[in-house]
């Protein structure tokens, strides 16, 4: 029996407004797009345990402005945590958004291969295998990658 997890039906509206929100926000990171993974390997990186120390710095150098250098961008760093500041909530919302769209995706094919599978032994029960050696052998392809044994690699029934 085909399952059925979720039915999205996305309206052609709906599909035009996503499309309109993430161009949106491709133009507005537009000018960021030369920051790749490759410009910023190697760099250093401020993480959890750095934050802090760096935000105690720019307060400290913010008590003590007549001791900083020309050559330090005081005013770039204080905008600098501005910037991260007013992004890191956006992000939180736009990885939730991204979580929710990949079980969206996966919920999706769930209900595809199911249907499928169960479409396809129909066909094999009723006779009308004439057209399927293709889809057999896509089958075998995919039930060959899957492992047949428990994660533990233990065949043996568990004992009652």
């Amino acid at each position: 029996m085909s399952q059925n997890l979720i039915s999205a039906n996305f309206s052609a509206e709906t599909i035009a407004r996503m499309d309109a929100a993430l161009a949106t926000l491709e133009e507005i990171f537009a000018p960021f797009s030369d920051i790749t993974a490759d410009a910023l390997e190697g760099m250093p990186r401020m993480g959890e345990k750095s934050e802090p120390f760096c935000r105690q710095t720019a307060l400290v150098l913010a008590q003590n402005l007549a001791v900083i250098p020309p050559s330090v961008d005081f005013e770039g760093l204080q905008q600098d945590f501005i910037d991260l500041d007013l992004l890191r909530p956006r992000l939180l919302r736009l990885r939730e958004l991204l979580n929710q769209a990949d079980n969206v995706e996966t919920a999706l094919g769930c209900d595809i291969l199911s249907t499928s599978f169960d479409g396809y032994g129909l066909m094999k029960m009723f006779g009308k295998s004439e057209g399927l050696e293709s889809l057999r052998q896509a089958i075998r392809l995919r039930i060959r990658g899957r492992s047949s044994k428990p994660a533990g690699g233990d065949t043996t029934p568990p004992k009652a």
